[in-house]
């Protein structure tokens, strides 16, 4: 029995530790962009040999106690890396297994074959299902009973010696040992996220000194010299003045806005917090908007289910939510949908708020520099729209992601924080 726990010991160290080495590799991410790069092969390329590595060095210490068996906890190395790293990455660590399990040898070289490549299969049926779902624990709880019990079939059918504690002492250790992976990998992701958040609001703020220390000083002459082109135009009789004014007096405006653009980056103006329906907000939002949807073809779709509050500025959350749901409406050519839908994540007390569009979508490169400076896929526009969007939900607690396929459409995910309705 010592010698049956200490094995799995062994085992349990070796997961736990390749687990935080692939993350220092590839830090962990919630999505990978989908795109046709290199890296993100490379990406999978690399957790899959992390992984291979890990069950094949688990394959080294099984369970000695028990005749010519090879019980070990390779099958957690597969299923997970099968579930968040995909089918390349499953298929690496699956066909490594099989290779070493067959040079081992023994009566039960079939046996154990099987046992991997029901863990792979297992892994690739459930996997959308647990990437999706909010509730990980319960979801991967399902999945471990199933692997279980078609397991226990497998090795009942063929392997005779094998007695009660055995399956109480390996299974238990199994069912935690893949849970706290499951947790493991789901926090380093939010913490990858976090660090993520932590860079850009750097980024922001470096930003915010310069615009803070600059902008003024512009708007002040930028001022006088509008003042006197309006002058001269209305006053003057040469017409190559009048027809050249009111470009010159656009292109003023568009640098003032800019100015302004990258002041509200630097300090969002009066923020002045208070419990907001947040069903509400949206209405008002999709309200103001329809007028402009129905002039480019596109309707917007939002049910109200519930009520869900929120602490937050009222002008800048709408704000936000409209810079989102005009960007989706902008990036239709032809006719178009938006749709609005709320979500809630009991785990964390937050809200969900999901806008997706089925406008011409963009790269994967294109999505990594969303929210820089200067940054845009339109034709004209400043590129701080949606840095400004960034910066306010993120004043008030929240958080927003983007994800988006070339010619498919964009969704932006917006997490808020919910207070009581008390």
């Amino acid at each position: 029995m010592i010698t049956l726990i200490k094995s799995l010991l062994v085992n349990i160290t070796i997961l736990f530790s390749f687990t935080y080495n692939a993350n220092v590799l590839f830090p962990f991410k919630d999505k990978q962009i989908k795109d046709k790069q290199k890296s993100v092969y490379k990406h999978k390329i690399t957790y899959g040999l992390v992984a291979s590595f890990g069950a094949l060095l688990c394959m080294l210490y099984p369970i000695e106690t028990l005749g010519e068996t090879h019980f070990d906890l390779r099958m957690i190395a597969i299923l997970i890396v099968t579930i968040y790293a995909g089918l390349l990455s499953g298929s690496i660590v699956l066909s490594c297994v099989i290779i070493l399990r067959y040079f081992i040898g023994g009566p039960y070289v079939g046996v154990g074959i099987a046992v991997s490549v029901l863990a792979f299969v297992i892994g690739m049926l459930f996997r959308s299902i647990l990437l999706k779902t909010q509730f990980k624990l319960i979801v991967s709880t399902m999945i471990f009973i199933i692997h279980a019990i078609l397991y226990i079939i497998i090795i009942n059918m063929f392997i005779p010696i094998l007695h009660l504690p055995f399956y109480i002492i390996y299974f238990t250790v199994f069912y935690f040992t893949f849970l706290s992976l499951v947790f493991i990998i789901e926090h380093l992701i939010r913490t990858n996220k976090q660090i993520e958040e932590m860079v850009y609001m750097d980024k922001l703020n470096m930003i915010g000194q310069m615009a803070a220390s600059i902008a003024h000083e512009i708007r002040n002459p930028l001022a006088t010299v509008r003042g006197f082109i309006q002058h001269l135009s209305e006053d003057s009789d040469d017409d190559r003045l009048k027809r050249y004014s009111p470009l010159i007096l656009n292109e003023l405006d568009r640098t003032n806005k800019i100015i302004t653009d990258y002041l509200s980056v630097a300090k969002p103006n009066g923020f002045q917090l208070s419990r907001l329906n947040l069903e509400s907000i949206i209405r008002d939002c999709v309200d103001l908007l329809r007028p402009f949807a129905a002039y480019s073809n596109t309707s917007i779709h939002f049910e109200m289910a519930g009520s869900h509050y929120i602490k937050g500025d009222e002008d800048h959350m709408k704000q936000a939510i409209m810079n989102v749901i005009k960007n989706g409406i902008e990036s239709i050519e032809d006719r178009g949908e938006i749709s609005i839908n709320l979500k809630e994540d009991p785990f964390s007390q937050s809200i969900v708020m999901i806008i997706s569009d089925n406008g011409k979508g963009m790269t994967g490169d294109q999505l990594k520099k969303i929210g820089l400076p200067f940054y845009t896929t339109k034709t004209k526009g400043t590129g701080l729209g949606s840095m400004v969007t960034n910066k306010l939900i993120r004043e008030m607690g929240g958080m927003i992601e983007y994800e988006s396929e070339l010619n498919r459409g964009t969704v932006v995910k917006i997490r808020l924080p919910v207070i009581s309705q008390k």
